[in-house]
């Protein structure tokens, strides 16, 4: 504790034969215990929050009787008491930098900070922290506690003048500042919404191309197909046809959903929800590209499930495996958003199975750098040929087989028999 800090300096001040130390820090321990007396009457503790007001109070104090001896001109006296307010400024807590706090936020020796200052006759509270995870705002509890106890300390100046009833009510200007970088800047509403938008247009245009693939299959149109097509150019053709219906439909809903929302919604709703500056045209961009890419990914793993049914009641089967890899990446995405500058939000918007419902969302929040994005872009890229190429191989073999339903091991065997 601190009052054993302090107890400890008394006595290398006595031993050291420094009067002034020793008088100033008597004068502080002396304070501590009445205060620990009257503390345990009442069935508290002391703390050394207690004991840093005490050493406040003796600093004012020893200011107060520094200016008199100033007024009479007494330099001996001046120096004294400066000596000793030197000694009782080593125990007050010394003011971090800004270098000093970001570096403590970094090596997590604490999770946020407070930081107050004066402006204009407000408080100013900085509310210091890393990164806000979503839904992480300013700890009102802590400001309220502090307000509660600077209106104590206006309290308990002496005479209630009309000046110090209205510092009583000081107003705080409370400020939240992200050490972080890539902590999130935009709107994270927003954000998760579109993630729940992105998997379900990726998914459902994905699935559409298992369905129309099974239909033709158990119809017997695909023969007449691979007669004159060849069956790369059926996979690809249904998949980018469906695809870009359905991009359509996003493109129609979306701005629907915009124009509607700028027309109906309360303009403070607007701007404390649905923070819509952070929709940028390159946004846009990028919510396009990753649905291409998602629904291409999905789409051909959907067009080898497709083929591997005989029976349109066998479909749902089939999808399983590609519909729990598509809902694994949308909860690592969707979850992964409540820290957008956390790791596992960077794995997820690089990982192929969750990038398109996650780097879409943090280009939005502002904690996506360019790196970033292109190694994602190429990485879905590569995917994609390698799950086309094999795709492409197993429809070509399967989409005749009108036998029982094919399980994976018998694909995996087909596809390793014909390499």
């Amino acid at each position: 504790m601190l009052i054993n800090e302090l107890k400890k300096a008394s006595m290398e001040a006595l031993k050291a034969k420094d009067k002034e130390s020793r008088a100033a820090l008597s004068v502080v321990i002396n304070k501590y215990n009445l205060m620990g007396i009257e503390l345990k009457a009442q069935g508290k503790e002391i703390s050394d929050a207690d004991l840093v007001a005490i050493i406040s109070k003796t600093l004012k104090e020893l200011q107060d009787e520094k200016d008199g001896f100033i007024k009479v001109n007494r330099p001996d006296r001046v120096s004294a008491i400066e000596t000793q307010e030197n000694t009782l400024k080593a125990y007050l807590p010394k003011m971090l930098s800004e270098d000093e706090i970001k570096e403590k936020l970094k090596n997590e020796e604490f999770d946020s900070c407070l930081k107050f200052s004066k402006e204009n006759e407000k408080i100013k509270i900085d509310y210091i922290v890393e990164s806000l995870m979503m839904g992480q705002s300013v700890p009102e509890d802590l400001i309220k506690n502090f307000s509660t106890q600077y209106t104590a300390i206006q309290i308990q100046k002496a005479g209630l003048t009309q000046e110090q009833l209205q510092q009583m009510f000081t107003q705080f200007d409370v400020n939240v500042i992200q050490t972080d970088e890539n902590a999130a800047s935009g709107n994270t509403f927003i954000a998760m919404m579109l993630s729940i938008v992105l998997f379900y247009a990726i998914y459902f245009c994905a699935y559409q191309v298992s369905t129309s693939i099974t239909t033709e299959k158990t119809s017997k149109i695909i023969e007449t197909l691979v007669t004159s097509t060849s069956p790369k150019q059926i996979v690809l053709g249904k998949t980018i046809g469906i695809g870009l219906v359905g991009l359509l439909q996003i493109i129609v809903i979306a701005g629907v959903a915009f124009i509607s929302a700028k027309s109906f919604l309360p303009s403070d709703i607007l701007e404390n929800v649905f923070d819509m500056s952070a929709v940028t045209s390159t946004f846009a961009v990028s919510v396009i590209i990753y649905f291409i890419l998602g629904y291409a990914m999905y789409a051909l793993l959907y067009a080898l499930t497709g083929s591997m049914v005989s029976k349109p009641e066998d479909i749902q089967s089939a999808n399983t495996p590609v519909a729990i890899l598509a809902v694994i990446g949308f909860y690592l995405a969707y979850f992964s958003m409540m820290n957008p500058a956390s790791k596992i939000n960077l794995f997820a918007s690089i990982f192929p199975i969750s990038a398109p419902f996650c780097m879409p969302l943090r280009i939005l929040v502002g904690s996506a750098k360019l790196p970033e994005i292109i190694s994602s872009v190429v990485i879905l890229c590569i995917s994609i040929l390698i799950i086309a190429k094999v795709s492409i191989k197993i429809y070509s073999d399967a989409i005749l087989n009108y036998g029982t339903k094919m399980s994976l091991k018998n694909i995996f065997k087909m596809y390793k028999s014909k390499n």
